[in-house]
């Protein structure tokens, strides 16, 4: 298990951006997969971004929601994953969570079961 402290969140307005910070507590993030999920009152957890290493360099995935406004990025000196968050809107309201995972060949690359360890959440209002 991975202890992941996410800070960041808060209040902004529509058309702001904020950035999310998630430090996990590891020698090195390289074995893991770090993504970022978002839950808003009365849904469902859902996938916002994921950052993962392997032999050909790093990849990154996004929701179509967040594609083109949010970037996810990792510093390896700080064992710590950033969520860059541009051009809010409204319905990007929700408590953001980190998570941390090794790779699961059996489970799709987007779902919630390739994390293991999961942050407290942040909340993040946006509003109009």
């Amino acid at each position: 298990q991975v202890q992941l402290d996410e800070s960041g969140g808060g209040l902004a307005q529509a058309g702001g951006s904020l950035r999310l910070s998630c430090a996990a507590s590891v020698r090195t993030l390289r074995p893991y997969a770090m993504g970022w999920f978002r839950q808003a009152p009365g849904k469902e957890r859902e996938f916002v971004a994921r950052i993962e290493w392997n032999d050909i360099g790093t990849s990154y995935y996004y929701a179509d929601s967040v594609k083109g406004r949010f970037t996810i990025s990792r510093d390896n000196a700080k064992n710590t994953v950033y969520l860059q968050m541009n051009s809010l809107k409204p319905e990007d309201t929700a408590v953001y969570y980190c998570a941390a995972g090794t790779w699961k060949s059996t489970v799709d690359r987007l779902s919630r079961a390739q994390y293991d360890s999961w942050g407290q959440g942040t909340q993040v209002t946006v509003s109009s």
